[in-house]
């Protein structure tokens, strides 16, 4: 199947791509969810309290029970949130992991010490009852903004992403980042002030697709 070559949308999750992922011999559509969204159920993982090992087969089995789900669910976005579709899987699966631990005190072959440092949920019986939503919520808005950030730095040029990752990201002094780039302090607030305008622009764009 030929890519969506659509520009104007901004992100490979918005519901033309969720349409595509009925067919599971797309493998560009697969591929492009897997790209986008494997970050945003590895670090929700990770923060309920698994291993990183434990939430890279998140991560997997995630994504094998979304192909499996996807023929039921309506691409469409009066049919409901694809965040919350998202979000109930990957909450079962997460339940699922703190599941497949041994009882607790008993050590199991190959785990290292820091499995120890979260206790096991293996009496929850309903998934729902996982709280992940807050840091489900904080972990999506930083999906959004990675991604707006990316489509943002391909719009401007090298030395306007570096001055806005410097004095704005890490927060570097004006005149040292004017110093470090070879630039004057007017151009450091002005490609600051284009830069986030832009990127204003695109988590705006960003929600609306998404959400």
């Amino acid at each position: 199947m030929v890519p969506d070559r659509n520009s104007d949308e901004p992100l490979p999750t918005r519901w033309s791509l969720i349409g595509r992922l009925k067919d599971l011999g797309d493998q560009q559509g697969w591929r492009e969810f897997y790209d986008t969204y494997w970050k945003l159920i590895y670090g929700v993982a990770i923060k309920s309290g698994l291993t990183e090992a434990e939430a890279q087969d998140v991560v997997q089995e995630t994504m094998v029970s979304v192909s499996q789900r996807m023929p039921q669910f309506k691409a469409e976005p009066q049919a409901g949130s694809f965040k919350g579709f998202l979000l109930a899987i990957t909450r079962r699966r997460i339940v699922d992991q703190f599941r497949k631990r041994p009882p607790h005190g008993v050590s199991g072959e190959g785990r290292s010490d820091e499995t120890a440092r979260t206790s096991t949920i293996e009496t929850i019986a309903d998934p729902a009852s996982l709280n992940l939503d807050a840091v489900w919520n904080l972990e999506w808005e930083k999906n959004l903004m990675d991604a707006a950030m990316e489509r943002v730095k391909r719009q401007v040029n090298l030395k306007q992403a570096q001055i806005y990752d410097l004095y704005v990201v890490k927060q570097w002094p004006v005149k040292k980042v004017a110093a470090t780039l070879g630039v004057n302090i007017g151009q450091v607030y002005l490609s600051k002030h284009r830069f986030a305008r832009l990127l204003k622009k695109e988590l705006q764009r960003l929600k609306q697709k998404m959400d």
